[in-house]
């Protein structure tokens, strides 16, 4: 049986768009969706509605800027951005996530005990 695609916990969405926007730049949500996608070794499947939702709130919070332009295959597309405040942000989740994840590795090392 092969393994089943992850749920992502609250924030981590954001946190992975930040991230990819900050690794390659400007890109469209069709294109930060395939990125995370890819990166994750297709362990995160992201439909329109939850990178959009995602793309909206980021952009409200000001982290990152969207711009119409027009896409690879001439179509319309919002291109988004990450902005200072997001970079901060991103160093901010990025490190919380770290300790957190580090704290996972050690409780989950210490063996059943039964």
């Amino acid at each position: 049986m092969g393994e089943s695609k992850l749920d992502l916990l609250q924030g981590t969405l954001d946190l992975m768009v930040l991230q990819t926007l900050a690794a390659m730049g400007e890109l469209h949500g069709y294109g930060i969706a395939r990125r995370i996608e890819q990166v994750s070794g297709d362990a995160v499947l992201l439909n329109q509605g939850t990178i959009y939702a995602s793309l909206v709130r980021l952009q409200q919070r000001g982290w990152i800027d969207g711009e119409w332009g027009t896409s690879d295959n001439n179509r319309k597309a919002k291109f988004y951005s990450i902005t200072r405040r997001g970079r901060k942000q991103l160093a901010e989740d990025a490190a919380y996530w770290e300790r957190l994840s580090a704290v996972m590795r050690r409780v989950l090392s210490t063996g059943n005990r039964e």
